[in-house]
């Protein structure tokens, strides 16, 4: 499918506010993507669809992981990380988008993962840091955002887990198997190593 008619399928999904920030994420996905070497094209694409099933009923969500057999422990934790994995998989079934690659980049950009892809990295940053999210602490993130990725990603995940604990809720395992991750590829970059 052509970025037109995704862009036009994708935006009859969602509320007006919702799509404002998916053109934000478009924006600033395609921005980290050409700054950070990774395909700008591919950034453009799994932003488009990275909340492309968030305004679905909840329970159609949580059908598509259990009837799909994607990650099942999604359905122990928040209702507000169960719409990446479902949407990969909508993007794959009702929008043929067969590149893995960006498949990911939708799956993870909620909760991260071990080991990310740069452009996991670029599209879940681009989530948190687009220019319609004000939240305590954005601004910061996004200065960090002009000089690394890795780190921004990580002060990122630290205000989630931080938000989450406040508020007694659980933490997704591989939100914190993310944030592991990328201390340790911020400590290797600091050593000279890959």
């Amino acid at each position: 499918m052509d970025p037109k008619h995704l862009i036009e399928a994708v935006q009859s999904q969602m509320p007006a506010k919702r799509w404002e920030h998916t053109l934000g994420v478009m924006e600033t996905s395609v921005r980290l993507a050409k700054a950070y070497g990774c395909d700008p094209d591919k950034a453009y694409v799994a932003a488009i669809l990275h909340d492309v099933v968030k305004y679905w009923p909840v329970q159609a969500q949580g059908d598509v992981i259990r009837k799909n057999g994607l990650q099942p422990d999604l359905l122990d934790y928040d209702k507000e990380i169960w719409h990446a994995h479902a949407g990969a998989f909508v993007a794959r079934r009702d929008y043929g988008i067969d590149d893995e690659e960006v498949l990911d980049a939708i799956r993870y950009h909620t909760t991260g993962r071990e080991k990310m892809t740069m452009l996991e990295k670029v599209v879940c940053l681009a989530d948190y840091i687009e220019p319609g999210r004000d939240f305590p602490g954005v601004h910061n993130i996004r200065e960090i955002a002009e000089h690394s990725v890795e780190k921004a990603l990580l002060a990122a995940f630290d205000g989630t887990v931080l938000f989450l604990v406040e508020k007694g809720k659980k933490v997704y395992p591989l939100t914190i198997l993310a944030r592991n991750g990328l201390i340790e590829e911020i400590k290797q970059q600091s050593q000279g190593g890959n």
